[in-house]
C-alpha cells in the first residue's frame, strides 16, 4: 500500500468517531463520510503504523441504509455528521459502537439492546454555540458550525436540527452587530470583539437566553445598546447576556458572565420538575432525550429499592438527583461547579423539595471524607470519565448498585472494566439517542457491587 493508491472497498463498520472502517492487506483504512455496506472507489492519504487514512474517489454502490439529508448544509457542516444514513440504521450503529467497545476494551461479553431512540429527530437540539467570524474584504458577519476537521466556519441561515427561532435570533445578530461596530472575532490573530454566540431555548416555554461572547474583559457602550435591541426585537427572548474570553483558547465561555437586560436563566421542565438553567450551566442539549434517561434510572430504582439512599456524584444542577427524589428517602448531590451548586439549590426550593443533601467539592475528595453508605450511587462524569480512585471509593460507599451515566463509550468501557477486575457485576448497558444524527451517544450501566 502507498500513499496515492486507489482501491475498491466494502465498509465494513463505523468506528466510534464515526470513520468508515474497511481493511486492504490486512491493513486497518479509516474513511469519513461513509455508510456500513458502501462500496466505494478510495484513494490512500496516509499511511501510519497501524492503520491508513484515506478519502472517497466514488461511491460506486450506495448502501441500502444511505438517504438523502434533510439539511442542504450537511456534507459542508460539522455538526450532523451520519445525517446521511437511515435514522433507524443510525440506532444500530450507536449500537454497535457500544458493543465493540466493551468487547475491545473492556473485555465484557454483554450483549448490547438496541439504541432508544431520541423523542424528536429534528429541532431536538436546545443548546447553540455558534463561532463567529467576519469576511475580510466585505466585512459580513459568519455564523455557523464548522466544516469536518476544520476551524472553516459554514455561514448557516437554517439548521434543522434547532428550533426555528434560534436562526431567527442569529440572523438578527449576523445582520445588525455591524451597525453597533461589533466585529465578528478573528481566531488567528486574536482579534475582534464576537466570538460566540450561546442560545438556551426553553422546551417549556420557547423562551431563549441569549449569551454574546465577547474577547474582552468589559462592557462596551455599542455592546449594551446591542443587547437591548435584541432583548426588544423577540418577544421569546428573556434575558440577554455577555460573557468574556479574552484567552487564546478553543474553550468556548470565560469564567465571568454579566446579565445586561432581562433575566439571566430560562425555565426547563423534566420530569415534573422545574429547573433553572443559565448560560453556563451544564444541561443535556436535548432535555427529552434526558427525561427517558432519568426515568429509566427511576424506575429501575424503584422496582428494586424501597426508599432507597442514593449518592448523585458529578451531579451539575442536581438533574437526576431532583428527578430521582421521589423514589428516594434521601438524595446526597455532589458537584465541584460553585454556580451549578448555586442553582441547584434554587431548584431545591423551587420544587419544594425536602429530601436532597447538596455537598460543593470535588466527587473523589468527598467519597474519602463521607463515612455513610448508600444504596445506589449514581455517576455522571465527564467524557473523560472517572479516576480508579473515585470508582475505588464508590464501590466502597455503596451497598447495592452503581449507575454510572457516559457520553463515552471508551472511557465508559475503561472503567467498567475495572468495576468488573474488582468483583463487581455488569447488569445491563443501555444506549440512548442524545446526540441525533452524530456519532455521540449516551449510556447508562447498572453495576451490582
Amino acid at each position: 500500500m502507498k500513499t496515492g493508491e486507489v482501491y475498491e472497498i466494502e465498509i465494513e463498520k463505523l468506528t466510534n468517531l464515526g470513520a468508515g472502517l474497511a481493511r486492504i492487506d490486512g491493513m486497518t483504512v479509516f474513511i469519513q463520510n461513509t455508510c456500513p455496506k458502501d462500496k466505494v472507489k478510495i484513494k490512500i492519504d496516509k499511511i501510519n503504523k497501524n492503520y491508513a487514512n484515506a478519502s472517497i474517489e466514488e461511491i460506486i454502490e450506495p448502501s441500502p441504509e444511505r438517504i438523502k439529508p434533510f439539511c442542504p448544509m450537511q456534507k459542508v457542516c460539522g455538526a450532523c455528521q451520519i445525517q446521511f444514513i437511515d435514522y433507524n440504521y443510525q440506532l444500530e450503529i450507536k449500537r454497535q459502537i457500544v458493543q465493540d467497545a466493551m468487547h475491545s476494551i473492556a473485555n465484557i461479553d454483554i450483549e448490547i439492546p438496541m439504541t432508544i431512540p431520541s423523542p424528536q429527530i429534528k429541532n431536538y437540539r436546545h443548546k447553540i454555540q455558534y463561532p463567529i467570524t467576519q469576511t475580510k474584504n466585505s466585512k459580513r458577519i459568519l455564523a455557523g458550525y464548522y466544516k469536518p476537521q476544520s476551524h472553516d466556519i459554514v455561514n448557516i441561515k437554517y439548521c434543522p436540527i434547532q428550533p426555528e427561532i434560534c436562526d431567527n435570533i442569529i440572523e438578527f445578530i449576523r445582520d445588525n452587530a455591524p451597525k453597533y461596530k461589533i466585529a465578528g472575532y478573528n481566531e488567528k490573530i486574536h482579534k475582534g470583539d464576537l466570538r460566540h454566540i450561546v442560545i438556551r431555548h426553553s422546551t417549556k416555554n420557547g423562551e431563549c437566553l441569549v449569551t454574546l461572547v465577547i474577547n474582552g474583559k468589559h462592557i462596551f457602550d455599542n455592546l449594551v445598546k446591542f443587547s437591548n435591541e435584541i432583548y426588544r426585537n423577540f418577544e421569546k427572548v428573556i434575558g440577554v447576556c455577555v460573557n468574556f474570553n479574552s484567552q487564546k483558547t478553543n474553550v468556548i465561555l470565560g469564567n465571568k458572565t454579566e446579565c445586561l437586560c432581562g433575566k439571566d436563566y430560562i425555565e426547563e421542565e423534566i420530569c415534573s420538575r422545574t429547573f433553572h438553567i443559565g448560560s453556563e450551566t451544564f444541561f443535556q442539549i436535548n432535555p427529552q432525550s434526558a427525561q427517558n434517561i432519568f426515568n429509566y434510572i427511576k424506575d429501575f430504582i424503584k422496582m428494586n429499592y424501597k426508599e432507597p439512599y442514593v449518592l448523585d456524584a458529578y451531579a451539575g444542577i442536581s438533574a437526576i438527583g431532583i428527578c430521582l427524589s421521589d423514589a428516594a428517602n434521601m438524595i446526597v448531590s455532589i458537584e465541584e461547579n460553585k454556580k451549578s451548586v448555586e442553582l441547584a439549590q434554587k431548584t431545591i426550593r423551587l420544587n419544594n423539595l425536602s429530601n436532597i443533601e447538596i455537598h460543593g467539592g470535588d466527587a473523589g475528595e468527598y467519597f474519602k471524607n463521607e463515612k455513610r453508605k448508600f444504596d445506589v450511587i449514581v455517576l455522571d462524569p465527564p467524557r473523560k470519565g472517572c479516576t480508579s480512585e473515585s470508582l475505588e471509593y464508590a464501590i466502597k460507599l455503596c451497598k447495592g448498585h452503581i449507575v454510572y451515566v457516559s457520553c463515552n463509550p471508551a472511557t465508559l468501557a475503561r472503567d467498567l472494566k475495572y468495576l468488573s477486575e474488582q468483583g463487581c457485576k455488569i447488569e445491563s448497558i443501555q444506549p440512548f439517542d442524545m446526540f441525533c444524527h452524530t456519532f455521540h451517544i449516551e449510556n447508562v450501566a447498572i453495576i451490582k457491587v
